[in-house]
């Protein structure tokens, strides 16, 4: 058989990721603070893009590539004429250089002081311990070890290290390590620079007077059955009463198991809608979110200045361009970004329409395929859209991700969401008998006079997902 060369022309078709088409899938998948950070990002690097500035009463409806059609007139050069001041008080001035002493006079546009200086600045726990270390009046050598103590506490006020560890630190012995640790772990708030839950606790019921007592004893030995509400197993190994147990445990239950968490520096996170779904009269609306995304368009003064073909050099001229470009692309695909999202809960809204009307108890099992087909994208696609975009709805606020759900088989009828599934879990274990709470078992025996057949198993990983302990921990006495 002999080999050959030939040359065979043929013709295919592929898909070529564009910068256009990956900046698009990228602009896709983020959240709108991830948004407003990219937009703001681009519009310090890229000079050919800009702001349109809305002003109040004026037509802003200007396209994102329109440019304006008349050139605002130049403005004229500022001057500063020296005049004197026509309304002197002159008895003033009089009687000021007539008196004895010196006369000041104060003006109302005096500079007043910065409103930042009335901020109130959260104290932080390493400074609140640092103030508390330098009131002791420490030496040199225990400021040190103490500075080394507060630098290795974690955000509950726990120390990460040992004590051998800040031995090898700070060069010191052993017993001057403990005794600066035994002196810090006096400070406020009660129980801070403990190296695990048992002496966090310890420290507190010390300094509430609690030695040799029953809260102790259970502090010291017996913190695995207090965690699985073993009561019995409490009251047999230390021979007293139910009763007494119970009133110890409620003491302990009061005691704070991270001292650090009120000086917390973590400010909290609030969700902004990417879009709102409203009810008027007898149809659903839906809003796109745009308050505070600014509104880009390309800088009128770069376009001329290609179009009209002036004296640029042809470095010049393709940074421009390529600027240009990039300004043009990011505007077409947040305007895609946004026409996307609509069309995506456009769909959930045909799919879900009772849960918009009635509840939670109606939302109806989907998956991304449904969409996808409704609206003729592909399933990654609306998957992105789907991720870190919420929506206001009258029922409240929800990830789009919520409103696709697996299907769980009823008795009779026809299947209903996992999500209400798992509300109505929540809901019988909300109205139990906190003396006597249901097992799994019973909450599937529950459900199943509910018409929803699922096994134990499912009702467990459910209550899991729901951040709910199970019956025997739910037992309260």
């Amino acid at each position: 058989m002999a080999l050959e060369l030939r040359q065979q022309l043929k013709l295919t078709q592929q898909l070529i990721m564009t910068p256009q088409l990956q900046m698009a899938i990228k602009l896709l998948q983020l959240s709108r603070l991830e948004l407003m950070d990219v937009i703001r990002q681009e519009m310090e690097e890229n000079p050919a893009l800009e702001e349109i500035q809305e002003v109040p009463g004026a037509d802003n409806t200007m396209e994102a590539n329109e440019t304006p059609a008349e050139e605002p007139e130049p403005e004229k050069e500022v001057t500063i004429d020296e005049k004197l001041h026509e309304e002197i008080d002159w008895s003033n001035f009089i009687d000021e250089y007539n008196s004895v002493g010196r006369v000041n006079y104060e003006s109302e546009d005096r500079e007043a002081p910065k409103f930042e200086a009335f901020i109130a600045q959260k104290e932080s726990l390493s400074s609140h311990l640092l103030w508390q270390l330098l009131l002791t009046s420490p030496s040199e050598e225990e400021q040190n070890i103490g500075s080394l103590i507060i630098g290795n506490l974690n955000r509950d006020g726990y120390l990460d290290i040992s004590v051998e560890e800040l031995v090898s630190n700070c060069g010191c012995t052993p017993e001057k390590v403990q005794e600066v640790l035994a002196v810090m772990q006096s400070f406020n708030p009660v129980g801070v620079c403990a190296r695990d839950l048992k002496e966090c606790l310890t420290i507190q019921a010390r300094q509430l007077g609690l030695d040799n007592t029953i809260v102790m004893e259970i502090i010291q030995n017996h913190l695995n059955h207090l965690e699985n509400k073993n009561f019995k197993a409490i009251v047999k190994t230390l021979k007293m009463s139910l009763e007494e147990v119970i009133a110890a445990v409620k003491v302990i239950q009061a005691l704070e198991p991270r001292p650090g968490r009120q000086f917390s520096d973590e400010m909290p996170q609030y969700i902004t809608p990417d879009i709102y779904v409203y009810k008027l009269e007898d149809e659903f609306v839906i809003l796109l979110n745009d308050d505070g995304m600014p509104k880009l368009r390309v800088n009128s003064y770069y376009k001329k200045a290609i179009s009209e073909g002036q004296k640029i050099s042809s470095q010049a001229k393709d940074y421009i361009q390529e600027k240009m470009r990039s300004a043009t692309w990011l505007i077409r695909s947040i305007h895609q970004r946004q026409k996307t999202i609509y069309k995506v809960m456009e769909s959930i809204l045909k799919f879900q329409g009772d849960f918009f009307e009635k509840g939670i108890a109606y939302l109806k099992p989907m998956v991304l395929r449904d969409v996808a087909q409704d609206i003729a994208m592909h399933e990654s696609t609306i998957s992105r859209v789907t991720t870190n975009k919420y929506a206001f709805t009258p029922q409240g606020i929800f990830e789009l991700k919520y409103f696709f759900n697996s299907s769980i088989n009823r008795v009779h009828g026809e299947a209903i969401a996992s999500a209400s599934v798992q509300d109505k879990i929540r809901q019988i274990i909300e109205s139990e008998n906190p003396k006597k709470p249901h097992s799994d078992n019973q909450i599937a025996e529950i459900l199943k006079h509910t018409n929803i057949d699922i096994a134990r198993r499912t009702v467990a990983k459910y209550r899991e997902m729901l951040g709910l302990l199970s019956s025997n921990k739910r037992k309260q006495f």
